[in-house]
């Protein structure tokens, strides 16, 4: 399954090198811009994430689409003695390279270039594994969850952190207006990238959520799929195991 929309219309390029080129353009300030569109909410989201994998005591740790590393390095909070963040934009990884040396966490926290469809780790090696705000820019959705239950143990936790549709009204029409409007003109305002934040809202509008994204992590092979809504079900958190 995979989620046709992509950040470059004609651009020649598939979804997958879009998309790292698009974070590629964008990292130097993806991180003020997060706490700007989700008005800093996203961080109590992730505190959530770190309490339901801290709950497993993991010693190892995969965080895909790290991005610029804020979740793996909230979650050097845990027991775990190895995390591995993974990203397909060397731009992003860069800047989460820095935070990390800066924390003096780079004994703990790897940053690894690689592909979410392509996991370069071998099977059952994680205890635990996460996805904050990327899985919906996974060129084919099934494949990347099939690596993901691959490398994750047996009995491992896996948790997706990922912006979905309120349903109840005001909250639903509100939404569709900030994600229209708003997001998409707050990201020409802080990013050289014009389309970037528009990829982003309109990405968001048509992936799957809810009861539709537990059925895919079932059918998957995923087992003990929930799924919390946040924020008046503005982002959900997802988990599952693993047999």
């Amino acid at each position: 399954m995979s989620i046709s929309t992509k950040p470059y219309k004609n651009s020649g390029l598939g979804k997958k090198e879009q998309v790292a080129k698009m974070f590629d353009n964008i990292s130097d300030n993806y991180d003020n811009l997060n706490r700007v569109i989700s008005f800093g909410v996203d961080v109590k989201w992730r505190k959530k994430i770190l309490k339901m994998v801290s709950a497993k005591n993991p010693s190892t740790i995969l965080d895909i689409a790290t991005g610029t590393g804020d979740l793996a390095i909230l979650l050097s909070n845990t027991t775990a003695q190895k995390i591995v963040g993974l990203d397909i934009s060397a731009g992003m990884l860069e800047v989460g390279k820095q935070k990390i040396d800066q924390k003096n966490l780079s004994d703990r926290i790897e940053m690894v270039l690689g592909d979410s469809e392509k996991i370069p780790f071998e099977d059952n090696s994680f205890d635990a594994i996460t996805v904050a705000f990327g899985i919906r820019n996974f060129e084919n959705l099934e494949l990347g969850l099939s690596e993901i239950v691959r490398v994750l143990k047996p009995n491992g936790i896996f948790v997706i952190l990922e912006t979905s549709v309120p349903e109840k009204f005001p909250f639903k029409q509100g939404y569709s207006f900030y994600t229209k409007y708003i997001l998409p003109l707050i990201g020409k305002m802080f990013s050289k990238d014009k389309v970037a934040y528009k990829y982003l809202s309109d990405s968001a509008s048509i992936f799957p959520y809810g009861k539709a994204l537990n059925n895919i992590l079932e059918k998957i092979g995923f087992i003990d799929v929930k799924h919390l809504p946040q924020t008046f079900g503005v982002a959900t958190i997802y988990s599952a195991t693993k047999k």
